[in-house]
């Protein structure tokens, strides 16, 4: 870590300095070492694909609803949304809103549903009744851009993390920081497989939480534990116009534009979250339906409990650091929380408080690559080239050869990435995974009429759907600041602007989009229905009937 820092205050010129890097290093470098003990320990058990893919289902569901709170509370929810409702108050909140309301979505649509008729990944469900090769080939495509999407956030919030904390600035010092991070996460997977990650993602939502309310009630004590007198301490250091962070308006309600951009933002964040495949993954970590179902109960208690603490994170940043400052910190928003911890406990705090964020990170990024890695494994090489005719170890192989190769993906998207809010950069991915796979899981779960072709039409109409607006969007090129003239988009080129439509989250369109594209490719095919396979698959998710047998056989 110490060469990390050396190479990367020599690549830049430096800024202002907050706190002590060294010690935010040392920092570092502790949670760093533990979590590799115990990653290493944990990869002793790795001796077969549910081993390594699904950690032997041997987690309890308090054990697993909280990895799944790890998994979930990304840097997006600590960094983003604390640097979001500093900025823009109310409008900023509602992503904890929406990245909450959305675990009800999937607790009662697909938590139990799909640990009685999967194994590993969202494919084997929707293989149980369709074709099997080319649904999983689209599950897997699916998978890997909405992973691709989730892992540009974490790595942005590595790097404007990381840059703060230095006090640096510069492509190529957030460059490098970035690769560590990529290489870090790479070095976990491979080792530990799911059970390391799991353990890593425990460990780190405990520290998150544990630190945020530590933070919230330093917060409230600065106010007499007057929420109010908080609020107005907000509004106070923002100066002209502060009133406007307590209302709804001041990010999505200037213009109508504006205003369809949260509609989509929301439909996204609601969604999405039952269609994001490396929290569906998580649900077959446990033995049984039941550890499911509890796994999202404690998931949702442990996030309702944090996004709370970050409305009081958010609005004391503004009132304590100032927007103003946040936003010209080396991380700009996403820097809120950091600044916050500083302003509070100075040095000390600040480097707890920053390696919480960045055991955030790793933890997250760590269970993506190993959900995109089993997506690529399982579903693509094991089950459409190899048509099944493979070896576990085989299997397994494949999986660490495509975790290197997702981990070089990550860190060269992460670079332009880089400087973008973390938390609309997920809302991204929601829009991908509600698009590209909610709908096909739905009517694969409630709809007898349903087929392969319907699947095929949803599944590549959602996905080629929104990365086409999304590259022809404001997010890639073409939005500025008006105040300022510098590009926000991830384009910095000012000159450079190709984009064509001015919503800047695809999900107002892509999501009714997939639904209606299930519906007219199951209606215009003319592949007969297997009402059999419907009746097994119904029989097996509401009851968990066979879903033991699939498990001995996995």
């Amino acid at each position: 870590m110490s060469a990390l820092a050396t190479a990367v205050r020599a690549a830049t010129a430096e800024t202002e300095q907050i706190g002590e890097p060294w010690v935010n290093i040392a920092i570092f470098s502790g949670f760093v070492l533990v979590t590799l003990v115990i990653v290493f320990r944990a990869s002793r058990n790795n001796k077969t694909a549910a081993d390594y893919y699904a950690a032997g289902r041997s987690f309890t569901g308090p054990q697993n609803g909280t990895a799944i709170a790890g998994d979930y509370l990304s840097a997006a929810s600590f960094l983003g949304i604390c640097g979001a409702i500093a900025i823009n108050g109310y409008d900023g909140f509602l992503y904890s809103i929406g990245f909450l309301v959305a675990w009800l979505v999937a607790l009662l649509l697909v938590a139990e549903l799909l640990r009685n008729t999967g194994r590993f990944t969202m494919a084997d469900v929707l293989s149980f009744r369709l074709k099997e090769r080319p649904v999983r080939m689209a599950a897997a495509l699916a998978t890997l851009t909405v992973v691709f999407f989730y892992l540009l956030a974490q790595m942005a919030g590595a790097g404007g993390l990381v840059a703060l904390l230095l006090g640096v600035t510069g492509t190529q010092a957030q460059g490098l920081v970035i690769a560590v991070v990529g290489a870090l996460m790479i070095l976990y997977v491979l080792i530990g497989g799911m059970k390391g990650t799991t353990w890593v993602q425990i460990i780190k939502a405990v520290l998150l939480i544990l630190g945020a309310a530590v933070m919230t009630l330093w917060v409230l004590s600065k106010y007499g534990f007057n929420f109010s007198d908080l609020l107005q301490g907000a509004v106070d250091a923002a100066g002209e116009g502060g009133e406007a962070l307590l209302g709804p308006g001041k990010q999505y309600g200037a213009t109508s534009m504006s205003q369809l951009n949260f509609l989509s933002l929301a439909l996204a964040l609601v969604l999405g979250t039952a269609g994001l495949p490396h929290v569906l993954m998580r649900f077959y970590t446990v033995p049984s339906a039941k550890e499911a179902r509890r796994s999202v109960v404690w998931a949702i208690w442990l996030i309702g409990i944090f996004y709370l603490f970050t409305l009081v994170l958010g609005y004391g940043a503004g009132a304590l650091v100032g927007p103003e400052k946040i936003a010209a910190a080396p991380g700009g928003v996403n820097s809120a929380a950091p600044l916050l911890a500083y302003e509070l406990g100075g040095t000390i705090l600040l480097g707890i408080i920053s390696a919480v964020a960045f055991a955030t990170i790793l933890a997250v990024v760590a269970g993506l690559t190993i959900t995109a890695a089993t997506s690529f494994a399982h579903d693509i090489y094991a089950n459409v080239i190899k048509r099944g005719e493979v070896k576990p170890d085989g299997e397994v192989r494949v999986a660490r050869i495509t975790v290197v190769a997702i981990g070089i993906l990550a860190i060269i998207g992460g670079v332009f990435a880089n400087g973008q809010n973390v938390a609309f950069l997920v809302a991204l991915a929601f829009a991908v995974a509600a698009s590209a796979n909610l709908p096909t899981i739905l009517y694969s779960l409630f709809w007898k009429r349903f087929n392969t072709s319907g699947a095929l039409w949803s599944m590549y109409g959602g996905l080629i759907s929104c990365l086409v607006l999304i590259t022809f969007s404001p997010v890639v090129s073409g939005k500025v600041d008006p105040k300022t003239g510098a590009s926000l988009s991830m384009i910095k080129d000012t000159s450079v602007d190709f984009h064509l439509i001015p919503l800047e989250n695809p999900g107002l369109i892509t999501i009714p989009l997939a639904f209606l594209l299930g519906i007219l490719g199951t209606y215009l095919s003319k592949e007969k229905p297997h009402p059999e396979k419907f009746a097994e698959m119904e029989v097996r998710s509401l009851t968990g009937a066979g879903a033991e047998k699939a498990v001995v056989h996995s």
